[in-house]
């Protein structure tokens, strides 16, 4: 199930605001490549803001997000001119449509089972053309970002304030509470999330199985590579050009 700030629409509402598109790299990491393919698939589009600024920067093909909540949805409809999709990659049914596929804001950690996984990978890699490429990110669990994910550091959007409050690690994976209070309310408001952290070998080994090829890989946007202290793994892989499609488990 999506997260309640990702369901309610209000909510849903003020997520560009508290998160820009120049807060983070990644928007501006991967726009080059959205825009070199003809045809693109966004996994957990959230408000579209990325397939929005493709069109705005002039992205003339097909562009596709999809979404399993519907209050992001709600957001990213403000465009008619990209195919929104209401659904996951457990749904998804698109067979070798896709030059290129994109995952971003750390979307990626959502997928919290071995199963979820790889039917994730196995869906990429059929809705991929051969020799089409997916680029996604997830924090490199050796950096412990979870650590300053606390009360102190507060996101504001008009009257809204929001801050996380993380519990420990524990076996790959770290809960957390997101509040938003504003003195229009009569409460805060509250959003449940899990992430799982992976590291580099765990991930190769889902990479793998899928039949995809890592291209790239970087420890932060401006390409750096993976250290033990990287924020980040961002990873480019590659469906090849020749081999039988991958399976659903």
């Amino acid at each position: 199930m999506p997260d309640h700030d990702y369901v309610d629409p209000y909510l849903a509402s003020l997520y560009d605001t508290m998160n820009p598109r120049e807060s983070s790299g990644d928007f501006a990491f991967y726009l080059p490549m959205i825009m070199a393919a003809e045809s693109v698939l966004d996994v957990g589009c959230g408000t579209g803001s990325l397939l929005h600024w493709a069109r705005e920067s002039g992205h003339a093909g097909r562009l596709v997000g999809l979404d399993p909540a519907e209050g992001m949805l709600i957001q990213a409809r403000r465009r008619d001119d990209v195919e929104w999709v209401h659904g996951d990659l457990s749904t998804a049914t698109w067979e070798s449509e896709f030059d290129f596929a994109v995952m971003t804001g750390h979307a990626f950690q959502a997928l919290l089972t071995d199963d979820e996984l790889r039917t994730a990978f196995s869906a990429i890699h059929r809705a991929l053309k051969p020799g089409g490429r997916f680029g996604f990110d997830t924090r490199n669990p050796a950096a412990r970002g979870w650590e300053r994910w606390t009360p102190a550091h507060v996101w504001e959007a008009g009257e809204v304030r929001s801050w996380n409050d993380a519990g420990p690690f524990e076996n790959g994976y770290v809960s957390f509470t997101t509040t938003y209070e504003s003195p229009q309310w009569d409460a805060p408001q509250y959003s449940e999330s899990t992430l799982r952290f992976l590291d580099i070998p765990s991930l190769a080994g889902f990479i793998e199985d899928a039949g995809l090829v890592v291209d790239e890989q970087y420890g932060y946007w401006d390409r750096t590579p993976v250290t033990g202290d990287s924020p980040e793994i961002v990873t480019i892989v590659r469906r090849p050009l020749t081999g039988s499609p991958a399976t659903s488990p």
